[in-house]
């Protein structure tokens, strides 16, 4: 670690806020195919769990569907510091692992078909249409959890993400581009997230 790395370290100890619990980042098929990409990744999930974090989501936005499997096979084989779930535009199973990557399942999709599985259990008796609340909606997502946190690499806008899960997230973008993030970026996002004040909407 650097000098300056260190330096952001040591705000960061004397901060007295909240770290973020649950960090997603948002980054395309195109950053997983520079070299090094999967290093900074694996380098990135330290990062998260050495400041406190309890849960990452990492959302690959895809432009082609054919190229999910092969991003798929990729994920699987990376190197994590705790356990791993990867999910893709088919699949409906709900990801739990402390460590959860979506490949192109987008946020719409993830979500019509949270509301498709609800209209299904109030046609079957299950549900009565007035009983429908939030909690139906999150129990039915695959990527169920709210992320505190947000981080966009290379300064673009996020592509259909989560748009359910991250309605109260706080969002950082970066200039950086994903193959050059380094832990003092990381560090930057988090001391701006201390430094923010939390509405949740309100």
């Amino acid at each position: 670690m650097g000098l300056y790395d260190r330096y952001l370290a040591a705000r960061l100890r004397r901060h007295d806020a909240d770290p973020p619990g649950h960090v997603a980042v948002n980054i395309t098929e195109r950053d997983l195919l520079e070299q090094g990409a999967y290093a900074t990744l694996e380098a990135f999930f330290e990062w998260a769990f050495e400041y406190d974090v309890e849960r990452i989501t990492v959302y690959v936005s895809v432009l082609d569907s054919g190229a999910a499997p092969t991003l798929r096979r990729e994920l699987d084989q990376v190197s994590a510091p705790r356990p791993l779930a990867v999910r893709g535009p088919e699949d409906t199973h709900r990801a739990d692992a402390p460590i959860q990557v979506s490949i192109g399942l987008g946020g719409k999709h993830e979500f019509a078909g949270a509301v498709r599985k609800i209209a299904e259990n109030v046609r079957d008796g299950e549900l009565s249409a007035e009983q429908v609340d939030e909690t139906d909606v999150e129990d039915h997502l695959v990527f169920p959890e709210n992320p505190d946190l947000v981080l966009k690499t290379g300064a673009e806008r996020l592509s259909d993400f989560m748009i359910w899960q991250s309605v109260y997230s706080e969002l950082y973008f970066t200039d950086v581009n994903w193959r050059d993030f380094r832990k003092r970026d990381y560090l930057r996002a988090l001391l701006d997230y201390k430094n923010r004040q939390r509405r949740f909407g309100r």
